[in-house]
């Protein structure tokens, strides 16, 4: 028996497998993104905004955008003048309290005064103690300091300005390493622990980093359905800095993913090419003698 190919119906079997191969990869591919990949943001472990304590006038800013500060430095001081009147105020109260109750003292032991005398004296002695104590810590408020060692992030205010209690001043960024902060999908929840290694893609370096997965929140923002996730890098890098963006890959989320060769070639190989060939080529009957 002869067989006769039909070449233009074979060439449209070719490209229509090709076709699927391509659109079977690019869904591996988008589904690649969507599971393993996730928005990456990088942040200090310790920030915060630093309001002002008092209602007063500003009169001292000595720092400035950028500036690296250490721990207990002066950031800003106000105009404390009536606060430190106050205090000596409240010690002169308190000398003449001392003065009062050594008195009393001394009369006591002449029988000259009763003991609830002595008693009250040494009370009085106490109050303006505590007196002083309250203008002190008034008075110290009118100074703030670094609570950590950082850089400053921004600055609120301006020299010689008045505000009221709880008016940010400064944003203070702590040193040291940073922490990754990222949105899973909370359908692969299951699949999340700490400890995962993950590799961070950080648009601004154009590089790679190792980190690991350090804690899952509690809860799952049932809006957008995703939960928060941390991440601590493995090692420093003096080029990071906070505020980065970039993409994450979970390792285990990625391994889970087939080669793209080997799935183009499966593709292929399961494809209705070669049973459509064979189909294509239609046995004819020879010419009898």
């Amino acid at each position: 028996m002869r067989y006769r190919r039909h070449p233009s119906r074979l060439s449209a079997l070719i490209t229509t497998a090709l076709l699927a191969s391509t659109t079977v990869s690019g869904a591996w591919a988008q589904s690649s993104d969507n599971q393993g990949a996730m928005r990456a943001l990088l942040a200090p472990h310790t920030d915060a905004t630093l309001s002002s304590q008092m209602e007063g006038t500003l009169s001292e800013l000595p720092v400035s955008l950028g500036v690296q500060v250490a721990e207990g430095d002066t950031l800003a001081r106000f105009d404390c003048r009536i606060e430190q009147a106050r205090v000596n105020v409240a010690n002169t109260e308190l000398g003449v309290a001392r003065l009062n109750s050594q008195a009393k003292d001394r009369l006591r032991r002449l029988d000259a005064v009763g003991d609830l005398e002595v008693a009250l004296a040494r009370a009085e002695v106490e109050k303006a103690q505590s007196t002083l104590n309250l203008a002190a810590a008034q008075r110290d408020r009118c100074t703030l300091t670094a609570p950590f060692s950082g850089r400053i992030a921004a600055v609120h205010v301006k020299p010689f300005q008045t505000m009221s209690a709880g008016t940010p001043i400064l944003d203070l960024v702590a040193d040291g390493p940073l922490k990754v902060r990222l949105n899973a999908p909370s359908s692969s929840l299951a699949s999340l622990s700490v400890g995962q290694p993950l590799t961070l893609n950080i648009s601004e370096t154009g590089k790679r980093y190792a980190a690991t997965l350090s804690a899952i929140n509690a809860r799952i923002d049932a809006v957008a359905q995703t939960v928060e996730l941390e991440a601590e890098l493995d090692q420093a890098h003096p080029e990071l800095v906070a505020g980065m963006t970039g993409r994450a890959l979970l390792d285990a989320l990625d391994a889970n993913i087939p080669d793209q060769s080997t799935l183009d070639q499966s593709t292929l190989d399961q494809s209705p090419l070669d049973q459509s060939t064979q189909e294509s080529t239609t046995p004819e009957p020879q010419d009898n003698p």
